[in-house]
């Protein structure tokens, strides 16, 4: 069955584009010129399997949908945006995007990167991290299981999107070691992303606010300062 991808953006050209080179490469797409548009065909249609949004749209913004998808759906995110800024490219990422691409752009590297998000998303709950213990405080049990794609919380599932978990997972299974921001960007994203590590710290201050005791103080992800970031399981 052919994957199922939306495109929300306002500018007729670029998605009329957009939709004629991702049904080149097989996708069934859905288009919305509007946010508000786009949230109505998840609540009626179900989730995409990919999105692409622009962040600059008529009404609501391109921040404000992605974070009302994320609200119940884990569905990858792929910005769009002529907007390239420090700022925008952070606040995309912390609204819940997965990935960044500046316009203009290649049609091949857009459709590279969404390969490389599907490919996670296929492979999310095949990594070899056995189901782990993070947190072992007798008021506080967190148990990774990367097999069924669950984090639990004394015993309530925490959710997260694929990126964090990808993430956790990767820093569960190698902990204690210290993970470099360019090793967890080859691993999470399978590239460079702009050659700008900060995707990394923004993915991980996200995920700190969901597992730690104390996100301003965290025990679990540790900054290894000039390193990286090392999981330090709590027992």
């Amino acid at each position: 069955m052919s994957a199922q991808l939306m495109i929300v953006e306002d500018d007729t050209r670029v998605r009329t584009s957009l939709r004629l080179a991702m049904e080149d490469e097989g996708y069934v797409v859905a288009e919305a010129e509007r946010a508000e548009a786009a949230l109505d065909q998840v609540r009626d249609f179900g989730v995409p399997d990919v999105m692409i949004v622009d962040l600059m749209l008529g009404g609501m913004d391109g921040y404000t949908c992605i974070r009302e998808v994320r609200r119940d759906h884990d569905v990858p995110i792929i910005v769009v945006s002529a907007r390239d800024d420090t700022h925008d490219v952070v606040a995309a990422l912390e609204a819940g995007a997965d990935d960044f691409v500046t316009k203009p752009f290649e049609v091949k590297e857009l459709t590279a990167r969404i390969r490389a998000l599907r490919r996670r998303t296929r492979n999310s709950t095949e990594r070899d991290v056995t189901e782990r213990v993070l947190d072992a405080a007798p008021d506080r049990r967190l148990i990774l299981c990367p097999e069924r794609g669950s984090l639990r919380l004394d015993g309530r599932d925490v959710h997260l999107t694929l990126t964090e978990f990808r993430l956790l997972c990767e820093l569960a299974q190698n902990d204690s070691l210290v993970l470099s921001r360019q090793v967890l960007l080859d691993k999470i994203w399978d590239r460079g992303f702009f050659g700008d590590e900060r995707i990394v710290d923004v993915h991980v201050r996200r995920l700190r606010t969901k597992i730690e005791r104390d996100a301003a103080d965290p025990r679990l992800i540790v900054t290894v300062r000039g390193l990286g970031y090392r999981l330090d399981v709590q027992g």
